[in-house]
């Protein structure tokens, strides 16, 4: 299939936030965040542990999508790998976060961290389609390479624009990374055939830009003009699952956003998302999130 007019329609966005700097054998746990996470891994080896699956190893030029509430943690081997030179994250404003228990050694594993969103044809919030990690590892003749280069550059002698530089190379990995897991197929990323059907788009559509609106299999098969048992069997070969499993998991992403975003009561929210009831937000939430609405704003407040 050619998804060459999707990327054309593409809208990507990145926000460096963090320059997490791990020294020696030690982890770093990151809760869960309302956005897709990014990490680039600039210096050192070590892997990325999420719930209920394997974890990810990572070193130098290691790229990885986390998709949004998903809680996860960094973990440094305390290999000293070609670490960034005269790192000075300060100058460019970026969180610098220090792990400091159960740390020794000299080894270092320093990552940047970067929130993503993913736009088509004005609709925000694609990359919630994205249900699984995503990594990439860039080696020397690989295209991304010159970006991780231009990377270190940047941190290591910051400049006029440099925090705008990241972003459009970050960007530029992210659009990489896309197109190099569709060559090979990758799974996660099966839903992008999605966007190639009228009728599933639209559909889609209809979720992403009214997540909380009374959605059912019925309406969704009304609003592209087939029948309840056709457009189920298409969606659901097209995106590798049932329309109301995908709502379930949009409401709760963009709950996940108005909790971190507004300081909206926890009822209001629930009816945002399209609930009637706060206890039954609560409990959808807390069962994909492993936290109560309560508790998660807490823990990403001021993030």
């Amino acid at each position: 299939m050619d998804f060459e007019h999707i990327f054309d329609e593409l809208e990507i966005t990145t926000n460096p936030f963090a320059l997490c700097e791990l020294r020696g054998n030690c982890n770093l746990g990151l809760d869960r965040d309302a956005s897709a996470t990014l990490h680039y891994i600039l210096s050192g080896e070590g892997q990325i542990t999420l719930r209920s699956r394997a974890p990810l190893k990572v070193s130098r030029g290691s790229l990885v999508l986390i998709p949004a509430l998903q809680s996860h943690a960094l973990h440094s081997f305390g290999v000293n790998n070609a670490p960034v030179p005269d790192c000075k994250p300060a100058v460019l404003n970026l969180g610098h976060l220090m792990a400091t228990s159960d740390c020794g050694g000299d080894g270092q594993l320093i990552a940047l961290c970067s929130h993503v969103n993913v736009g088509l044809r004005g609709v925000a919030g694609i990359i919630d389609l994205i249900r699984e990690p995503l990594i990439e590892n860039v080696s020397s003749p690989d295209q991304m390479y010159p970006a991780l280069q231009s990377l270190l550059c940047e941190i290591s002698n910051p400049g006029l624009g440099s925090r705008a530089m990241i972003r459009a190379l970050l960007t530029q990995c992210m659009i990489q990374m896309l197109r190099k897991r569709l060559a090979e197929s990758d799974r996660a990323l099966h839903w992008m055939a999605a966007l190639a059907d009228p009728a599933v788009w639209n559909a889609l559509r209809a979720m992403l830009d009214k997540p909380g609106d009374n959605h059912s299999v019925e309406s969704l098969a009304n609003c592209v003009s087939m029948s309840r048992a056709a457009f189920a069997k298409r969606f659901a070969n097209a995106y590798g699952s049932g329309p109301m499993e995908l709502l379930r998991d949009l409401r709760m992403r963009r709950a996940g956003l108005l909790l971190r975003d507004t300081d909206l009561p926890v009822k209001r929210v629930a009816e945002m998302v399209g609930f009637t009831s706060r206890s039954a937000f609560s409990r959808a939430f807390e069962a994909t999130t492993g936290q109560s609405p309560r508790a998660f704003r807490a823990s990403v407040s001021g993030t």
